[in-house]
């Protein structure tokens, strides 16, 4: 796995994810909410899986 996503584009998928996961919790309380694993993951973990597959790479990492 090789960094790809950096930057301000990590701390937008984090904030992002933590708010989806939140509405699990209040506001309409649908299991929705859940797929906000996913852009936390990507954000914590630095890679993602899509970004591979299209090229795309937001890390100043060279």
């Amino acid at each position: 796995m090789q960094i790809n996503v950096g930057g301000f584009d990590r701390i937008a998928r984090i904030v992002l994810g933590l708010v989806l996961i939140s509405l699990v919790f209040v506001g309409p309380q649908t299991a929705w909410g859940w797929i906000g694993i996913v852009p936390l993951l990507t954000g914590i973990f630095k890679f993602c899986p899509a970004y591979t597959i299209v090229g795309l790479n937001t890390s100043c990492k060279k």
